[in-house]
C-alpha cells in the first residue's frame, strides 16, 4: 500500500484517518492541505477515483471562496479555485495508489487491506 493522506491539522476527520493507519501499523505519508495544497495532477487522479468534484468542495469551509465556488459554471473553473484554495477540499482525502477516498471512509479502506 502506498498510503497519502492529506489532511487539515484542525481537522477531527485527518486525525481519526491518521489514527486508522497507526493503530494497523500501515505507513503511510502525510500532507498538510493547508501547508501545501495538492498539485494539478494529484487533484485529478483523485476527481477521478471519486467521479465528481462537487463530492471534494467543503461546504461548511469559512473561506470567502466557500460561497463564490458554488455559483461557478463549470467543473474547469471550480477545478481552479480548488487548486487555488485548498481549504475548500473536504479532509481527509486518502489516497491509495490510483485508489482515492474524500473523508473518513474505515470500510473502503479495509477493503484495501483485503485486496494486498
Amino acid at each position: 500500500m502506498n498510503i497519502q493522506i492529506f489532511g487539515k491539522t484542525k481537522s477531527f476527520d485527518s486525525k481519526k484517518a491518521e489514527r486508522w493507519f497507526k493503530e494497523r501499523g500501515i505507513k503511510y505519508q502525510y500532507i498538510d492541505l493547508n501547508q501545501k495544497g495538492m498539485s494539478r495532477g494529484e487533484l485529478t487522479s483523485v476527481l477521478q477515483s471519486v467521479g465528481s468534484i462537487d463530492r471534494l468542495i467543503d461546504n461548511n469551509s469559512k473561506s470567502q471562496d466557500a460561497v463564490l465556488i458554488r455559483y461557478l459554471s463549470g467543473d474547469s473553473a471550480k477545478l481552479e479555485k480548488l487548486i487555488e484554495n485548498s481549504s475548500l477540499l473536504i479532509s481527509p482525502i486518502v489516497r491509495n495508489g490510483k485508489a482515492a477516498t474524500v473523508g473518513y471512509c474505515p470500510e473502503i479502506w479495509d477493503l484495501w487491506l483485503k485486496d494486498e
